[in-house]
């Protein structure tokens, strides 16, 4: 019997994942991540959405070891705290502190679910490891979910094509809901559990107080981009992207004031009018730090954040090994420190993260 290590994060995918493994003739193992020390920076004490204020990655805990209690497989738990500190939290504060918009899920799954898991997995005897990821593996190559609504190929692009080898995506081929059907039938706990958002592993904090902690506030003037005029205070560039409308705390204005610009040396926020402002719509960018999965064409189709539409661009290989994209259509908000990632239909092709965004047309 095939022996699959299933990563289980007290969430209803990777318990339907672990469950139709089982119910696939697989000897299934279950596998917790502790990725973060939950009793830094307790400020999910007193939120009156968590039970008892135990701390949410305990509760995760607690719903994951009573699926595989269910399902009569066994847990183990593993502390990769230092992994996500060294390789992914450093990462996401360097990038902060460049002025750029980091997607630490991105770098999570390339050095924490795919690799150190899947090392620990191999000592455990795996054959495969899985996950409850809504993407699929057809041949060894990447494709988006069935359910286009949740698919996670974007933040998969980083993985190498070496770590998807014995990789399984259960459910893949499913809708969320109908994900959740299996998890009723089958009276899981986890059926009617909230989807995990916020930071990955570290959960839905406020943003700004848990950020505070690790990088000090430099507040300083929003100003007009068109007219000069400074309309408030930032409390620090960090706390903002591209495109942003919401929290920008100016008053005395009818406009719908967005985020088109940051000024790391002048400590500048820069702001517009109008959600397609010629100030937030750009052409062509420099992607760094590409990882391909396929042959990447000439041609082919690119998303710049998570959930935006395919964008069709035409893509250059640079001699330093980047790729010049341009996207002649014009694309909104494209942000440096997000990821680039390409689609050939529904194959996904790879990605890179965003270096550099263009002012040009050409």
């Amino acid at each position: 019997m095939e022996k699959v290590v299933v990563g289980i994060s007290g969430g209803v995918d990777s318990s339907v994942a672990a469950l139709l493994l089982k119910k696939q003739g697989y000897e299934v193992i279950g596998l917790f991540m502790r990725n973060w020390d939950s009793t830094l920076n307790n400020d999910f004490l007193g939120n009156p959405n968590l039970n008892n204020n135990i701390c949410p990655q305990e509760e995760d805990y607690n719903d994951a070891l009573k699926i595989c209690q269910k399902l009569g497989i066994p847990l183990h738990r593993i502390d990769f705290v230092k992994e996500y500190w060294d390789y992914v939290f450093t990462y996401f504060l360097d990038e902060l502190k460049k002025g750029r918009t980091p997607n630490p899920d991105v770098m999570c799954n390339k050095y924490i679910k795919f690799d150190m898991f899947a090392k620990k997995a191999r000592e455990l005897g795996a054959d495969y490891i899985a996950t409850g990821h809504y993407a699929r593996l057809i041949d060894g190559k990447l494709y988006k979910a069935k359910d286009l609504n949740k698919d996670q190929t974007y933040f998969l692009s980083q993985v190498s094509k070496e770590q998807f080898k014995n990789v399984l995506f259960p459910i893949g081929e499913m809708e969320k809901s109908e994900v959740r059907k299996i998890a009723h039938e089958y009276d899981l706990i986890t059926a009617d559990k909230k989807d995990s958002t916020g930071i990955c592993f570290i959960g839905e904090r406020n943003f700004k107080h848990f950020l505070e902690n690790y990088l000090p506030n430099n507040p300083g003037d929003i100003v007009d981009i068109e007219s000069g005029k400074v309309l408030g205070k930032h409390s620090g560039l960090m706390y903002y992207t591209l495109g942003q409308r919401r929290g920008l705390n100016i008053g005395g204005t009818k406009d719908r004031l967005f985020v088109v610009k940051k000024d790391l040396d002048k400590n500048v926020l820069y702001v517009a009018s109008g959600d397609e402002n010629k100030y937030l719509i750009s052409y062509a960018a420099i992607i760094e730090d590409v990882n391909l999965l396929d042959e990447l064409p000439s041609e082919c189709m690119a998303k710049f954040r998570y959930r935006q539409k395919d964008n069709k661009v035409f893509v250059t290989k640079l001699e330093d090994g980047n790729l010049l994209v341009k996207y002649p259509d014009g694309v909104r908000a494209v942000t440096p420190g997000q990821a680039c990632v390409f689609y050939d239909g529904d194959e996904c092709l790879g990605g890179g993260i965003i270096k550099e965004v263009l002012d040009t047309r050409n």
